[in-house]
Formats: C-alpha cells, structure tokens, sequence
C-alpha cells in the first residue's frame, strides 16, 4: 500500500520545480550585474519549497486529524483525500474500517438497549451496592417495592427491616437467604440473593429481591385443601362403619329379649373400628412432627448390601438387584435413609405381587455430575395411574385397602429434611421413584 499516483506525480514535479528554481538561483549567482533577477530567482526557489512542504504536510495534516478523530471516539470522520493529499488505497481502507467499526457500534448499542430495557422490566428486583453509588434500585420492580425515595446508604433501608439493611451492608460471598420485609402491604417473606462482580475496577454487588409470600401463601392453602380432602375422605371412612355398628348394637339390645350375642359382636367389631381410628389420628400425629436428621458420611455399597439382605428376609419371592458406583459414599442419616428405602423396596414388592407376576426391583446408587447422589428404586409392577401420581405422597393417600397412606408422606419429609427431592418419573414399565441428594 503506497503512495497512489496523484500523490507521486504531484511530488515529482514539485521536487522537479524545486530542482530548476535551483538552477536557475546558482546561474544568477554566478553571473555578475542580474541582482535583481538574483531575487527573483530565490523567492522562487522559496515559493516552490513551500509549496513542496505544503504538499507533503497537508497529507500529514489529513492523517492528524483523522487519528485525532479517533482519539476522541468519532468514528463518523472519514479520511479526506481530496486535493493532492494522496493515499488514495489507504484512504478507502481507513474508511472502509471506519464504517465497519460503525456498524459493529451501533450492532452494539442496539443489544445494549436491549439488555437495559430486560434488566428494567425483569419482574424481579435488582439492586446493586459499592463503594461510590452506595445502593442503588436498578430497576422497575425495586423502584416498585422500595418507592422512589430510597437514600443510597444501607441504614436507609432500616425501614424494610433491620436484617435486610444488615444485608446490603454486608460484604462477602455470594448467597442465598429468606427474609421478613416490612413492606407497605404488610410484613411479606421474600428470597434475597447477592452476587458480586467488578465494574471498571469497582467491586459491586448485585442483590435481587424476590416477595414470595403469595405463592407461599398459594402453596399452603393448596396443601391444606389437600390434607383436609385426604383427610375428611379417610375419617368417613373410619366413621360410617362406626356409625352403623353403633345403631346395630343399640337395635339389637331394644329387642325382647335382647340379643346380647349379636350385641357383643357388634360391639367387639366397634371397639375394633375405633381402635383403627385411633391409629390412623396416631399416623397423623407422627407425619405432623417433622424428622430431625443426623447426616454423616458412610459408604454406599455396604448399606445397600444390608438393605438387600432385609429385603431378601421380607420378600424372598421378589428378585432384588443393587447397582452401586465404585467408592460411592452418601452424605445423609443413615438410618433415616434406611427408612425411606426401605418404604421405597417394601411398596415396590407390593406393586409387583399385587400384579401377579414376577417381582423385581431394582436399587440404584450413583453419583451426580454436581458432586450429589442420584437413587432410583424401580420395579416391574402395573405402575402408578396418571389420575393419582400428583397425590401419591399426601398424607394418608392410598390405593391398598390394608394401606395407610403414611409412608410416602413420610419418605418425601425426610428427603426433603436431607435438603434433596424425591419424585415419581415415567417409565415404560412399573414405578420408578428417584432421590435427588
């Protein structure tokens, strides 16, 4: 990439021009009685000079200023190659550049007013502290909860709670905690997460407000009409028989003679009813009293090995299988575990002799590419119709007659108090219960 032609004829007869004037200087130098055409002859060796400099110079001048322009962040300048300035090749590079650099600019501009106007209508509010701002409320749905007067300084959100005000005050790791906000509304629970970044050399941390006290509320009043439609359908059930025992026995003693015989075993068949009433209120009392966990770490292999060898004594019949990884070992209470695998393999072996074919169960234990541990209990049985899967886990639900409803209720408490999730996935065949840990 030269120097274009226009720019090189221009030079050369411009040195030429210089190059004569020259001449001409020396010749009426050297030739005696020419003073004044010496004169003449040196302000025209002058004149050229100059205008060789101003030519090569008004380049140099385009170039100045085109960089200056880039200097101060204007890529709208473009590269003048007008009037003998040259570079012609290089000109249209510099500009061909110059409009690319726009375009990717403007490409830029556009996703960044895009990602504004997301961060400003995102339901969910953002705010960030640091050192020079202070606190500031990002956007729409801060600006909502925390009105518009907010100080910049944590103690002026003392008003929300003292806890929260703690919070934005606080410097650290990234977190997650449920707080009580003292909104208008009135006190309201709300998840508070925090992270931290660095902008342009300045540590911030972003905080985003989350009220849940709707949906918690919404979760609660769904599980008590749960709990109440499972439980008003097991107390009737307990009830009518109770209730028709006890007109019989009082039918049968108004008779003359009374039938003391039947009496009697209408009474023994009552105090039997309301002795399975009693049991079932007891169920209800032990589901209502959360389990306290005891984790510890303990190899994964031998505990499922134990667990076959009780399976095997309950229900020889039923072919059990244990899959394990190598070197696997469980973070959790051991015993509380136990339990719920055991409830898990006991309701499996049901499920399959109920069917009337082959039992087998399958126990697996693996590890979760998060460090977590995966456990799958599956069996080979009819499988969990699709009216009843969301209810399999409420209290008291069941589908045996002899069944009380109690244990999958109780095996999803302790799960849950593990901190894991246990769920009832698809399956091409029977019932496949897995536990997230």
């Amino acid at each position: 990439m030269g120097f274009d032609r226009r720019f090189t004829l221009g030079l050369a007869a411009w040195i030429a021009a210089l190059f004569v004037a020259l001449l001409g200087l020396l010749l009426a130098l050297q030739t005696p009685d020419l003073a004044v055409a010496r004169i003449v002859a040196a302000l025209i060796v002058a004149g050229v000079a100059w205008g060789l400099w101003r030519h090569v110079e008004r380049t140099n001048m385009m170039v100045a200023r085109f960089v200056e322009a880039l200097h101060f962040g204007d890529i709208t300048a473009r590269f003048d190659s007008r009037g003998g300035v040259g570079f012609g090749t290089l000109s249209k590079a510099l500009d061909d550049a110059m409009r690319a650099l726009q375009t990717r600019r403007d490409e830029g501009l556009r996703e960044l007013r895009f990602l504004e106007a997301l961060v400003d209508d995102v339901p969910v509010a953002l705010l960030t502290v640091d050192d020079e701002q202070g606190v500031r409320l990002v956007n729409k749905a801060a600006r909502r909860l925390f009105g518009h007067g907010q100080g910049t300084r944590p103690e002026d959100y003392t008003g929300y709670g003292a806890t929260f005000a703690a919070r934005l005050a606080r410097s650290g790791e990234a977190g997650q905690e449920v707080l009580i906000l003292r909104l208008p509304a009135g006190p309201q629970r709300a998840i508070v997460r925090t992270g931290a970044l660095d902008r342009l050399g300045v540590h911030v941390r972003a905080i985003t407000v989350e009220p849940v006290q709707g949906t918690l509320d919404a979760v609660e009043m769904a599980a008590q009409t749960d709990l109440v439609r499972v439980l008003t359908h097991e107390i009737l059930n307990s009830l009518t028989p109770v209730t028709s025992l006890a007109g019989t026995a009082a039918a049968v003693l108004d008779t003359d003679p009374p039938d003391i015989e039947s009496a009697r075993t209408a009474m023994t068949t009552l105090v039997r009813r309301a002795e399975g009433l009693r049991h079932f209120i007891d169920s209800y009392r032990a589901v209502a009293k959360p389990p306290e966990v005891n984790a510890r770490s303990f190899a994964a292999d031998p505990f499922a090995r134990e667990l076959g060898r009780l399976f095997a004594a309950d229900w020889p019949a039923v072919a059990l299988s244990i899959d394990v990884a190598p070197d696997m070992a469980l973070q959790a209470d051991p015993d509380l575990l136990a339990q719920v695998l055991i409830n898990l393999l006991r309701n499996a072996a049901q499920a399959t002799s109920e069917a009337g074919r082959v039992g087998e169960v399958r126990l697996s234990i693996a590890r979760r590419v998060d460090g977590g541990a995966l456990i799958e209990v599956a069996d080979n049985g009819p499988g969990v119709p699709d009216a009843v899967r969301r209810d399999v886990f409420l209290p008291f639900f069941t589908t045996r007659a002899a069944g009380t409803g109690v244990g999958l209720n109780l095996v999803r408490q302790i799960v849950i108090a593990h901190g894991g999730s246990i769920d009832l996935i698809d399956s091409d065949e029977g019932a496949v219960f897995r536990i997230l840990l």
